[in-house]
Formats: structure tokens, sequence, C-alpha cells
């Protein structure tokens, strides 16, 4: 059978990784099938003319019908899963994603792959070398094939704030402190009288788990009603505390508490799935064409340097982001915590991904000082070399958007035309030091990070959606024709990247002002 490869798809181990055998071929896996859109440049069209609001936004209904995998492909991914053996656990038009399950052994000839199993200090995961290789009659109908290789995909981007007696990430100018999201809100002057009502705030979380107990607890201590929290299991995720606040729940509670006390008006849908490819873009896609709890804005506080991630996965997830756009619905990512390295030690500049995805509102961080009357200071959040500071910089991946077009960016050697995708748009508190209190397994706690921006800008545009009475959907074209509605951060630095007047690579446009936001947009 004659075969192509899957362009995109090459993969390479973890480095530090050591293959060990060959994958158990009796081992039973599931594996995520993406599919082409129908009408591909009709849908860039109104994505266009969504953004412009030429047009309005296309209800998911709409969407599935106009833009939906085609009925024709996907009969012919089940008459190859049929061939192989391979059983359909899920087939969503809406989504574009067909879930098959089988044995390694079977995805092993299915896919002309060689699954092996790999060891790595981190943990031992599955994994292959190489391309995926489809048969013909697939070639230019299925655009990713997921979770062969079932590594740890992306990590949570907080942090908490250390004590005093740890003298490595101290600010020599300033005491630690701690704001609540609330407080915070006020800081940013989010709308008056709006708290979200009638949203629905989508959480995105790869491990981890909320207990209702504390959040009652948290949410009793700020005087707020509790808001309504469902869990929704993707790929068999599902709302598993772990007891270490160090791990995913940390990540979990903090978004939840964070979302919920800045908008607690709205509904939050958390959609729990496995951290690996195919489970993250599951999860996203799960959200975005969710009917039931149809969420108008998604926080999503988890992500890895773009050269940890295969092109098709990186390709799979903005395509999911061109769908939100023209669905309405506002994408909020995380920028990380590893400055403008991104953790990655070589040396070189990297950005994080999903947030440099062009679709996302990609959110930075800030370290921030209050006053009696409010905002003291506000700079780039960098707790130097033993710490973090905010993810920001170049995209290698993706191109300029028409929206950044003719900024600059500076470094402490010069200044140069942005010349790809930069991140991020938009900052936020991030600082463990400046931090957010928030209860975490039964303990009340202090983190920061730019885990904590994503979901403070997400309740924001939840409380502008519910006082326009409207989604404002995909707002980066917007943002940028409206810098003034922002705090522009003009001092500090994320690494080689340096803080300047308007946009840079380290705070983006700056941090809100919610109330010019809302005439704004």
């Amino acid at each position: 059978m004659a075969r192509q490869r899957l362009k995109g798809s090459e993969r390479t181990p973890l480095p530090g990784a050591r293959a060990i055998g060959k994958a158990d071929p009796n081992e039973r896996m599931e594996v995520s099938v993406l599919l082409r859109h129908q009408a591909v440049d009709a849908l860039h069209q109104r994505v266009a003319e969504t953004a412009s609001r030429a047009k309005p936004h296309l209800s998911r209904e709409d969407f599935a019908r106009q833009f939906g995998a085609a009925p024709a492909d996907i009969a012919e991914v089940r008459k190859f899963a049929d061939a192989h053996g391979l059983a359909i656990v899920e087939a969503d038009a809406s989504r574009r994603t067909i879930v098959l399950s089988g044995t390694v052994a079977q995805f092993n000839a299915a896919f002309g792959v060689e699954l092996q199993q790999y060891e790595h200090p981190n943990g031992s995961y599955r994994g292959r070398e190489g391309a995926i290789q489809l048969p013909e009659e697939l070639e230019g109908i299925v655009e990713a094939v997921l979770g062969l290789d079932n590594r740890p995909q992306a990590m949570p981007h907080f942090r908490h704030q250390l004590p005093r007696g740890n003298v490595l990430r101290q600010p020599a100018s300033a005491a630690p402190t701690a704001f609540t999201p609330p407080s915070l809100a006020a800081l940013y002057d989010f709308p008056k009288g709006s708290i979200g009502k009638g949203e629905c705030i989508g959480i995105i979380e790869l491990g981890g788990g909320y207990r209702p107990a504390d959040l009652a607890t948290y949410f009793s201590a700020l005087k707020i009603p509790m808001p309504t929290v469902t869990a929704v299991s993707v790929d068999h995720g599902r709302n598993h505390p772990t007891g270490d606040p160090n791990g995913p729940d940390g990540e979990v509670m903090l978004d939840v508490e964070v979302a919920g006390a800045v908008a607690p008006g709205a509904r939050i849908a958390v959609y729990f799935t496995p951290n690996t490819d195919a489970g993250f873009l599951d999860a996203i896609t799960t959200a975005i064409h969710d009917r039931v709890n149809k969420p108008s804005v998604i926080s999503i506080s988890w992500g890895g340097p773009e050269s940890s991630w295969t092109p098709q996965a990186m390709q799979a997830m903005d395509q999911a982001f061109q769908a939100a756009a023209a669905m309405g619905i506002t994408v909020c990512v995380a920028s990380g915590d590893d400055g403008s390295s991104d953790g990655v030690g070589d040396g070189h500049d990297h950005v994080d991904f999903p947030a440099s995805s062009p679709y996302a509102l990609a959110c930075g961080g800030t370290s921030l000082r209050a006053s009696a009357t409010g905002i003291a200071s506000e700079t780039v959040w960098n707790d130097g070399a033993q710490g973090g500071a905010g993810g920001g910089g170049v995209s290698t991946f993706f191109a300029l958007p028409a929206w950044q077009g003719g900024l600059k960016v500076t470094k402490a050697s010069g200044t140069t035309a942005l010349a790809k995708r930069g991140v991020p748009d938009v900052s936020g508190d991030a600082d463990p030091e400046t931090g957010y209190d928030v209860r975490v397994d039964g303990s009340n706690t202090v983190i920061g990070g730019t885990s904590a921006v994503a979901p403070l800008w997400a309740g924001l545009i939840a409380c502008i959606n519910a006082a326009k009475g409207s989604a404002v959907g995909y707002i980066n074209p917007l943002l940028y024709k409206n810098p003034q509605a922002l705090h522009d951060i003009k001092a500090g630095n994320n690494g080689d990247y340096v803080a300047a007047a308007g946009w840079d690579a380290c705070t983006g446009l700056g941090s809100p002002d919610g109330a010019k936001l809302l005439a704004a947009l």
C-alpha cells in the first residue's frame, strides 16, 4: 500500500530520554485524528470579517454546518479504521475529530510507525521517532494524528510566593504582598456593576482537581456567592485533586478562584483532560464546540516552548482558535513564567505555545504595587536569574499578524522591526511577591505566575460580555487599535527583551483598564 508522510508530524525523543524497548504490542490506546475543514478559504474570510465586525459571530450550529468535517471525509476514515481493526470511539464533525481505539500493534501498522517505550528523568512515556505515514486515500483529508506519543506536552505556569527566608527571589525594594482577585479587579477598574452574569468561562486543565469544600470556604471568606462550577471529562480526564498544592491542584484552584472571584455571576466549566498533545487539543475543541455550557471565553494556563511541539499539533490548535474567533469566543492564554528563554537552555530566545497562536490573547506578567489611591507602580515581572519572569518574545513559527504590523521589538542591544508574531498581547499582575490570595488543598496560600493572568483576563472579558449583552470574541485587532485602554508598562525586562513605550515583548500593550476596555470594545 502506497503511503505519504504526514507533513509536520515528525517527532524526536525528549531531551534526556532513552528508548528501552518496543511498546507492548497488546497495550490498548486511543488516538485523535483531525480532519480538514469544509470550505477552508471561506472560513478564513469569515474570521477576518468577524474580527473587523463586518459580519456577526456564527452560532456553534452554523459553524458545524458550514465548516465542520465533510461526511465523505469521515466515511474515508471509517473505511481506514475498519481495514486496520480500529474501533471508532467518537466521530464529531463539528470538532473535525475522530477518536480511534486499538492496540499498539494495530496503530503501528495503521500509521507506519514503531512505538517505543522511553525512560526519562521525569517519568517514562510511549513515543515514536520520525513521521506518521498515511495511505494515499487519506492524504489531504487528515491534518493531524495525535496521541500515538503520550509524553507530557505542557506545564502549568504558576509559582508560589516563597518564604522571606529564601533570599533568591526577594525584591530588594519592597516586602512581599498579596491581593485578593476582587482587589486587583478594583485596581484595574473592572466594569462596575457587571459580574459576568449569564456568561460561561471555560477553563482547560491537564491534571489535578478542585475540592468544592475549598471553593465554598474561599468564596465565603471573600463574601462572594460561590459560582456554579462544572467538571467536564475529556479523553477520560477527570476532576482528581492530588492533595499536593505544589502540583496541578495549585493550577486548577488558582484558575477557578481568580476567574470566579472577578466574575462571580459567570458559570465556570472546567475541562479535564490528560496532559498529551491529543488531550490538550481535544479539551480545547470540546470547550469551543460545547453546545451545553457554551463558554464565551476560555482560559488556558498551560503551555510549552514552540520547539517542544510538532507543527501538526500547533497548526491543529491554531485552527481551533480560528474556529473560536468565528464563533465569538475569546481565548486567553498564559505566556509562560521563564522569561525570554521560556526555560529552554540553548541560549536562544523562545516563546510559549499556545500563547503564540495569533488567535490567542497572550497574557504576560507584571509586578504591581498599590497605594491607598490605586496603582503605585507596575513593572515587568522578573525575579532575576534564580526566579521567574513573564514569558514573551517573537514566534519562530507564526507569521506576523496584520494587527501587529509596524511594531518594534526592543532589546538592550537596540530596536528592530517585529518580523513574526509577537508575544504577549496584554499583561497583568503575575509576580508571586505581589501575588494572589487563593486556597489550595485545604490551605490558604499566595500564588503568582502568568497562570493567574489568563483567568484574570477571562473574568474581565466575561464581565465586558455581560455588560455589552454580546460577546466581544476575537479582540486582538481591536486592542491594537485602542492601546489607550491599557496601562502601558515601560520599565523592566524579561531577560533579553526590554519594556518600552507602546507594545513590547515583555508585557504586550500593557495591563487592563477595564472601564476603558469596555468603552473601546
